[in-house]
């Protein structure tokens, strides 16, 4: 089967997204660590955490989007930060879960102000209601995909 090739339309706005991405997560990457000393994956973590409580790793690596394995790895790092706690399950021995600790509540609250910022800044300032509509529906839609394709 012959593939169906992006046209020269399709191939700038598909590197153009690609590279929005690219920077923005190393934009989002180095305005953490420079105002609170946190990489976007702590994060994405504590955000995840502050949001919807203690989770199950399992849980949380899924609700997240993450590998099993990359979360893992996080959360060590985080937990000898004391960014984030974890306890065994009482009622099921093979399962653990993680919660945000006092000091990671603090670390997410001295982040978000500078993080919201840049963010609004870069995508939000400038786009019009009706773009934000097609972002919106472009991103469900593409979402949607990647449920069909177990990711």
């Amino acid at each position: 089967m012959t593939p169906h090739w992006l046209d020269d339309d399709e191939q700038r706005v598909w590197r153009n997204y690609l590279s929005m991405g690219t920077r923005l997560q190393a934009a989002m990457n180095r305005q953490l660590q420079q105002d609170c000393g946190l990489s976007l994956a702590d994060y994405e973590v504590l955000v995840a955490l502050s949001e919807r409580g203690g989770m199950r790793i399992f849980e949380l690596a899924e609700w997240i989007g993450w590998e099993q394995s990359r979360l893992s790895h996080q959360l060590a790092r985080m937990r000898s930060r004391e960014l984030v706690g974890r306890s065994d399950d009482a009622h099921d021995r093979r399962g653990a879960t993680v919660e945000i600790t006092a000091a990671g509540r603090a670390a997410l609250a001295a982040a978000a102000p500078g993080h919201v910022a840049l963010v609004r800044s870069v995508v939000f300032d400038a786009t019009t209601p009706t773009q934000l509509r097609a972002l919106d529906r472009l991103t469900k839609s593409a979402l949607a995909r990647l449920d069909e394709y177990g990711g």
